[in-house]
């Protein structure tokens, strides 16, 4: 029999801090009609100082484990592009915090896409015998890399985690992952990024520090169009693979970066925009998280039903995209 990894539980979190737009608006160049016409972004939840990733992680993580009946896990992968630090990883201290022992865990970093990445590589995992569950956590923390004065960016990203757990299963289980589509393209690496702390520009102590080179910095023009072209193509491949048609997807859950992006992208899948989970009005751009936090919230509200199906895609810097597709199951949300 093929193994293949079936969802088991889920989990999110996002700071208590709420930013609506107001807030922002008498800081930055902007009004809350402005951002809300070109975004859909009503309010972002940004986290405390003294708050990390780690943190916002080990809540999401542990609600998705309660919510799939407790027990063990056999890895954990954690999706983030704002580790706790450099080096080591963020997620071995996050299998640590939740107890999970000397399990293999390790960091994905594929930007705004890194949570559908972390769902592949934790099928492959399944399949292969490597582990029999796994937690998969997307988690980002972006306030504090954010160029407080840039309103293309400040006013966009959130803070949150949200969780998932996989376990060996059957393809005709309610919750198998049925299939991905994964791509990118380091030819427009320079769409967005944070440009310092790598390798390519160390810190020097003969160059006066440059608090910009840590910031975010995105074209948004050209990251939206590129954006609604590789969702679009990225899912209509997956529908092929895994043979739905457009009126077959109960739910569109799309990456949470703009509304407009996501009914771009149902349009040309002609998926019907009244099937879109739309999510980032309450918690904006929250990056690696904002699919499983999407999936929680309309799961909570009892939208997001057993035996729907559910598209999944995203776009990130990179560029990097991909595309998951799964039968709901019954799955409780604390």
């Amino acid at each position: 029999m093929t193994r293949t990894a079936v969802l088991r539980g889920i989990g999110a979190m996002v700071p208590p801090r709420a930013v609506d737009n107001d807030e922002l608006s008498a800081l930055l160049d902007t009004s809350d009609e402005w951002i809300r016409t070109r975004t859909g972004i009503r309010r972002r939840h940004w986290a405390d100082p003294g708050m990390a990733t780690s943190d916002l992680a080990m809540v999401a993580g542990e609600r998705a484990l309660k919510s799939a009946g407790g027990g063990p896990v056999g890895m954990v992968i954690l999706a983030t592009s704002t580790p706790n630090q450099p080096m080591p990883a963020t997620a071995p201290q996050v299998a640590a915090g939740l107890g999970l022992g000397t399990v293999p865990a390790y960091d994905v970093t594929a930007a705004c896409a890194g949570f559908v990445y972390g769902l592949s590589v934790a099928a492959g995992a399944i399949a292969a015998r490597l582990a029999d569950r796994v937690l998969v956590i997307g988690a980002d923390l972006w306030s504090t890399r954010l160029n407080p004065d840039d309103r293309a960016t400040a006013v966009i990203f959130g803070d949150g985690a949200g969780a998932a757990v996989l376990e060996a299963g059957r393809e005709s289980d309610p919750g198998a992952l049925l299939g991905f589509d994964l791509g990118s393209d380091g030819l427009h690496r320079e769409l967005a990024r944070v440009p310092g702390g790598g390798s390519l520009q160390l810190a020097d102590p003969d160059t006066p520090f440059q608090q910009s080179d840590h910031y975010l910095t995105m074209r948004g023009k050209e990251i939206f169009t590129h954006a609604v072209g590789r969702m679009s193509e990225s899912s209509g491949r997956l529908l092929k693979q895994v043979g739905w048609e457009a009126r077959d997807v109960d739910w569109f859950a799309g990456h949470q970066a703009n509304a407009r992006i996501l009914h771009a992208v149902a349009d040309a899948l002609d998926v019907d925009r009244s099937r879109v989970l739309i999510h980032l009005d309450r918690v904006g751009n929250t990056s690696a998280a904002s699919i499983p936090l999407a999936l929680t919230d309309a799961a909570g509200q009892g939208s997001l039903r057993p035996g729907q199906n559910v598209l999944m895609t995203a776009f990130g810097g990179g560029l990097s995209w991909g595309s998951a597709a799964l039968n709901w199951p019954d799955v409780d949300v604390l």
